[in-house]
């Protein structure tokens, strides 16, 4: 097959998992807030913040690392993949451990010592779903992409069943005749902490479900191998917490830089974070082509023309991501009804935030360079650049512009990032991009963007005005580049 059309192939299946994971974990949300008070909930909030941080610190940038050296000439495959799965098993085992002897002074220093279980709840969750991530990044190299979606939608529909059955059957159970059967499965004195052991059991039972691919841990340990993964890993850690800062620090900073009072500043970002939302369909298809496109790069880097099909990969995701901008913008009238009435007054802000996404995407592909010459150091330093970036710009734009500042924040960081990766890049991995053309579909996208608004304000049917603009769109990208993929010479 293509090789461009074996990306996008798994791309669409890891789509797929992603779009429908996602959306079944939205689900649970009305559960949660219609089941527990804000104050309850605001512990699952609080504590799945803190998973975000720890999954990045737990998985020591060894998904990447694996990949990079199952393709190295003198390792096979077998031993890398179980090097890196036993550093993983016994580090998070140690974590483990800790999270099980200190858990009443951790419940306590987060103000929790009444649920010291939850802190030994979640660090299973923590070490299971680290462990779970090197199983699927073997099957992500090897392009099982139909197993890898399996499996993950069988442990969110777990996560969502047991949600289910706890909270709705076993606690309505326990309020009709709490020596049910089903009702003395609820103790009133968990609560939340439902919550946390479904997700447990879902974790427990994925990892179960990857056996087979778990049992590649008897290939042996390679003490030399060790050493080179980890020099080549670590600093994805950072590369990764630096991420997170720059997709979520805005939320949590909104009530504290905003310059009216609590209750005010409360109501301006949970405006902002339902607005958010609506960029999702952007999310959602990069992380797609993160789970595709990570091993596609590391698998092709020793071929010949490697660096034209990076550069012919670019040129499509642009292309792409440029259509996902122009649908939701310029349908912006029926994409609202996502969020509530009282949300909508910050919908002139998605736009901003779907550019930013889309320069987030055009990051990723050019982030090839310090991946594929061992410079994750480097790499690193311009993730926390873009970081400080982030922060810089929400301490000055937040204050005067409200929650569109946040916006800007984004869009000022991804076009930073994507700017010194590009310099990084020609210099250290030259990739011969096709700057003309990549720069004039993003300014297409956004000209018919503002087109669609200017006939808009002058009377047109928003929808007609959208309609138009994106057939105008997709009809240039057949003409400049739709004749040459069906012919397979792209």
């Amino acid at each position: 097959m293509n090789p461009l059309k074996r990306l996008a192939s798994q791309t669409a299946v890891y789509g797929v998992s992603s779009v429908l994971g996602r959306f079944l974990n939205y689900l649970l949300v009305p559960l949660y807030t219609y089941s527990f008070l804000p104050a309850d909930y605001g512990v699952v909030a609080e504590f799945y913040a803190y998973m975000g941080f720890l999954a990045v610190l737990l998985a020591f940038g060894l998904e990447t690392g694996y990949f990079r050296f199952r393709e190295e000439a003198g390792w096979a495959p077998r031993l890398v993949f179980a090097t890196v799965l036993r550093f993983v098993i016994l580090a998070n085992l140690g974590f483990f451990l800790l999270a099980w002897g200190f858990q009443q002074p951790i419940a306590e220093l987060l103000r929790h010592a009444a649920h010291p279980e939850y802190i030994l709840w979640v660090a299973a969750i923590l070490a299971l779903d680290s462990v779970g991530a090197i199983a699927f990044a073997r099957l992500r190299a090897e392009q099982r992409a139909l197993r890898f979606a399996a499996v993950k939608l069988t442990e969110i529909g777990l996560n969502m069943a047991l949600n289910l059955f706890f909270i709705l059957l076993c606690r309505r159970a326990f309020a009709a005749d709490p020596d049910s059967w089903l009702g003395g499965l609820w103790d009133p004195a968990i609560g939340v902490g439902y919550v946390f052991l479904a997700n447990l059991v879902a974790s427990a039972f994925k990892l179960l479900l990857l056996a087979p691919e778990i049992r590649g841990i008897t290939a042996g340990w390679d003490w030399g191998l060790a050493r080179r993964l980890l020099g080549y890993s670590l600093p994805m850690v950072a590369i990764g917490l630096a991420g997170i800062v720059n997709e979520m620090l805005d939320r949590a900073a909104l009530k504290f830089l905003l310059p009216h009072d609590l209750e005010t500043n409360m109501a301006q970002l949970g405006i902002y974070g339902a607005v958010y939302k609506l960029s999702i369909l952007m999310s959602l298809f990069i992380q797609a082509f993160r789970y595709a496109g990570e091993p596609f790069f590391f698998a092709y880097a020793r071929q010949a023309d490697a660096r034209q099909l990076y550069a012919l990969v670019l040129k499509w995701f642009l292309i792409f991501c440029v259509f996902i901008f122009l649908l939701v913008s310029l349908y912006l009238d029926i994409f609202q009804y996502f969020v509530g009435a009282a949300y909508r007054e910050a919908l002139w802000v998605v736009p901003i935030l779907l550019l930013a996404n889309l320069l987030l995407g055009i990051y990723v592909n050019l982030s090839i360079w310090y991946k594929l010459t061992d410079r994750t150091g480097l790499g690193a330093w311009v993730a926390i650049a873009g970081a400080l970036v982030t922060v810089v710009a929400l301490l000055l734009l937040v204050p005067k512009y409200g929650y569109a500042g946040a916006a800007w924040a984004h869009l000022i960081c991804y076009s930073f990032m994507v700017i010194v990766s590009w310099a990084m890049g020609r210099r250290y991995y030259p990739v011969p991009y096709d700057l003309k053309r990549l720069l004039g579909y993003l300014l297409l996208g956004l000209g018919l963007y503002a087109a669609g608004r200017g006939l808009a304000a002058l009377g047109w049917p928003s929808l007609v005005a959208g309609t138009l603009c994106l057939a105008v769109y997709l009809a240039v990208v057949y003409v400049a580049d739709g004749r040459a993929l069906r012919r397979g010479s792209v």
